[in-house]
């Protein structure tokens, strides 16, 4: 699965999104449980819910009248993948750039 990254990033970019998903990343929850923890009613944390859903980040399984969700790592993968390879470019980028100042530097300093 590849993630789509603008809309992992999209979901991410809200605070309550980002508690939701340190919470499940301990275990999963039902929505109620994770309801409890903020200051928000009901329908609001639904409405964040299915953003890391739609995004997935998050995996919905309902029995009966309950929703359990839970983490869906293969997504935060994929994520972690991307992060992954824009590091090691920029590290690579700013090995360089700090070769040619140095080299920069030392010619300047030649008599």
């Amino acid at each position: 699965m590849r993630a789509n990254l603008d809309a992992v990033f999209g979901a991410l970019a809200d605070p309550t999104r980002r508690r939701i998903v340190e919470r499940l990343a301990r275990r999963p929850l039902t929505i109620g449980q994770i309801a409890a923890e903020f200051p928000l009613t009901q329908p609001a944390i639904s409405k964040h819910v299915r953003v890391l859903e739609e995004s997935g980040l998050l995996r919905r399984s309902i029995q009966g009248r309950v929703h359990y969700c839970s983490l869906a790592p293969e997504t935060m993968q994929s994520v972690m993948k991307w992060l992954e390879r824009q590091r090691r470019y920029w590290n690579t980028a700013l090995d360089r750039l700090e070769i040619i100042l140095k080299e920069s530097s030392d010619e300047k300093s030649k008599p």
